[in-house]
């Protein structure tokens, strides 16, 4: 990981150095860094944390992705989209079957998964502002952050975090009937 905006200084240091750089924090792979022959060989992946204002139109819903991107902090954008996927079965599946869906139908879906969107968004938003960029920033050393030092304390604070990722702010579970 670097800090966004900072790829072109990376570059500046060379690609030996970035070479290094990956050899030491992946010691596995140490022995096939020759393998990046060039800048051309280094993706940069840009994350943006962000999400539609409106997820349905006539005739469509996004949900998952489509709807709002996630950065990969906590790795718990597939648990959003397949939530997102189990509440619209769970409110689209009567109408679809009646033949009466409607927009409202399609939004409601969103009314549902907007705020577990928004607050693993803003969790996520807040580990990388306090967690990983003082870590990508720190020249040396780094203390862990006061929460990771409590859980480490008290094991039982450490449920709290496995459970928000594992299970969501708001689990969904599949309630559609007979199918």
């Amino acid at each position: 990981m670097i800090e966004k905006g900072a790829f072109e200084e990376t570059k500046a240091r060379g690609l030996d150095t970035f070479r290094a750089d990956v050899a030491h924090l992946l010691p596995f792979a140490a022995g096939r860094m020759h393998e990046i022959a060039s800048w051309d060989d280094v993706k940069l992946l840009t994350v943006k944390v962000d999400r539609l204002r409106e997820w349905a139109r006539p005739g469509l819903l996004c949900i998952g992705d489509a709807a709002h991107a996630m950065s990969p902090v906590g790795g718990v954008g597939i648990n959003l989209a397949i939530q997102d996927a189990v509440a619209a079965a769970n409110i689209l599946a009567a109408p679809l079957r009646e033949q009466r869906l409607t927009l409202d139908d399609l939004r409601a879906v969103q009314r549902r998964r907007a705020f577990p969107t928004w607050a693993t968004q803003t969790f996520q938003v807040i580990a990388q502002r306090r967690v990983i960029l003082p870590t990508l920033r720190a020249k040396g050393p780094v203390s862990a952050p006061l929460a990771m030092r409590l859980a480490n304390a008290f094991p039982l604070l450490r449920r709290i975090p496995g459970y928000a990722v594992g299970i969501g702010v708001r689990p969904e579970h599949v309630r559609t009937g007979e199918a």
